[in-house]
């Protein structure tokens, strides 16, 4: 059986899907036909349902909660490590209302936690997130929101952090930071779900084994070629959390759909959101 999988060039997802995707490990007689692309572009991909499996933005899945369910494995949530809000110059949160600010996607998991610290703040233009420190450059907007490899290099170019939204979500909810989510299709049958969710687990594992086995896909793809951004992006990113959500994981999610739902931000979520063990 073959099965769809998007997930983005990031360090932290090619290094989670090189094994299974390359026939490192036992795939338990599934194949997948993967695809590449900028999270924002999965997201948008995800509303019309056609993947199989896709990783997907925390505040994107909101909107199509009713065509997927969320993996135990391969998620990206944090502890005080989500996106950085920078600019040029010093920026006071009273000037943010009024701040043009560059971000990564109106569906990204990094302007849901945008609008829920700073509601007001509306003046927004979408950016791929490989361009936003540009932008800031280039005057285009007063301040960005960065995520992935830029939130380790942004200082090289001269800017400054205005607010950090990990800690932020930290400081409001003590719970680790939901960012990405791999999600499958709800027309895929559960044992299916189950055993994809087996393979994506294994494959991580083999990773964490054999670190140099994928090497050469997670350069080729990332951004940024300096392996210490690319190891520090992996350790930040993969974590306890994604082997497996458990508990922690899981109450996290449903506290960021809480608050958003509370905000107005998102639309009502079905009951269901999480593939069950059976």
């Amino acid at each position: 059986m073959k099965l769809t999988l998007g997930f983005s060039p990031c360090p932290n997802d090619t290094f989670i899907f090189d094994a299974m995707v390359h026939g490192r490990i036992d795939t338990e007689g599934l194949e997948f036909d993967y695809l590449l692309s900028d999270v924002e572009e999965l997201n948008h991909r995800a509303f019309s349902g056609k993947l199989d499996i896709t990783k997907i933005s925390c505040f994107a899945y909101a909107f199509t909660a009713r065509n997927y369910l969320i993996l135990d494995s391969g998620s990206a949530l944090g502890h005080r490590n989500g996106p950085l809000l920078i600019s040029k110059r010093k920026i006071y949160e009273s000037e943010l209302i009024s701040s043009r600010i560059a971000i990564p996607g109106n569906y990204t998991t990094a302007n849901l936690l945008l609008s829920i610290a700073w509601p007001g703040a509306n003046n927004k233009t979408e950016y791929l997130f490989s361009d936003i420190v540009d932008a800031i450059l280039k005057d285009e907007v007063d301040a960005g929101l960065i995520i992935h490899e830029t939130r380790f290099t942004y200082h090289k170019k001269g800017l400054q952090k205005i607010a950090d939204l990990g800690e932020y979500w930290h400081k409001l909810t003590n719970l680790p930071i939901p960012l990405g989510m791999i999600v499958i299709n709800r027309r895929i049958g559960n044992d299916i779900a189950l055993k994809v969710n087996r393979i994506i687990r294994r494959s991580l594992e083999f990773a964490y084994h054999d670190s140099i086995a994928s090497y050469d896909f997670v350069t080729s793809n990332a951004k940024e070629m300096d392996s210490t951004v690319m190891n520090n992006h992996i350790k930040l990113f993969v974590n306890k959390y994604t082997l497996n959500l458990g508990k922690e994981g899981k109450k996290a999610i449903s506290e960021l759909f809480r608050i958003a739902g509370e905000k107005d931000i998102i639309p009502e979520m079905p009951e269901q959101i999480f593939l069950t063990p059976y």
